[in-house]
């Protein structure tokens, strides 16, 4: 099998000199749970050329219904050893590297990375995340789900730090919402990654009106 014909329904939508760029792309997904296991199994299979998971968490069984990537035979595994693991079974043309740390220690490492991807369930460590990308200059997609809502911002000059960083413990959860909104993170970073246009600095919040409507909404960040 030849990456042509693995990615060729990609290729044909932007061909494949943008295809052969995002090889030399390499991301990191800070977090392998809901968000996490949405992002590694839209963006796994892209073509990006070098992925590294990092959670420091093993699955449970109370994870696996909204944790799409783990199966019942992954309880107790590391999160991010079994994401991995699951990109390259489905790609033969991507590198994944797994780390099972804390993002405190990750980012100590001295990686270089393209673009950022915050799969955290809290607000401290995001912050911790815009901190760092702000100081290595790189791009990074912020995504948060609760009940039936969602958020999402490319974070580039905007100041994250204008949420109020505290440890807010979130209510309940379905799968969909997390698959919607981590869908959405993934479309933003593979048009950045592929080289279109995007949308920075601008949150878009998603939730159900009291009719059941689908309401999406967006709001401008403040700059730092």
């Amino acid at each position: 099998m030849t990456p042509e014909e693995y990615f060729n329904r990609q290729i044909q939508l932007w061909g494949e000199s943008t295809q052969k760029s995002l090889q030399n792309k390499k991301i990191a997904i800070i977090g392998a749970g809901g968000l996490g296991s949405t992002l590694a199994q839209a963006l796994g299979t892209s073509g990006i050329g070098e992925i590294h998971m990092v959670d420091f968490d093993t699955v449970s069984n109370h994870n696996i219904h909204r944790q799409i990537a783990f199966t019942l035979q992954d309880e107790g595994k590391n999160k991010a050893k079994a994401v991995a693991a699951l990109i390259e079974s489905k790609n033969p043309f991507v590198k994944t590297v797994a780390f099972d740390m804390y993002f405190e220690d990750f980012k100590g490492m001295g990686n270089s990375y393209d673009l950022i991807l915050d799969a955290t369930d809290n607000l401290p460590v995001r912050g911790e995340i815009d901190k760092y990308a702000k100081e290595t200059k790189t791009p990074w997609i912020y995504a948060s789900v609760e009940e039936f809502n969602g958020q999402v911002c490319f974070f580039d000059q905007a100041n994250f730090q204008v949420f109020n960083i505290s440890d807010h413990k979130p209510g309940g959860i379905t799968a969909p919402i997390v698959m919607h909104i981590g869908s959405l993170q993934a479309n933003l970073a593979l048009r950045y990654l592929a080289g279109l246009s995007v949308m920075k600095d601008k949150l878009y919040y998603l939730h159900f009106n009291d009719e059941g409507e689908l309401i999406t909404q967006k709001f401008g960040m403040p700059k730092v």
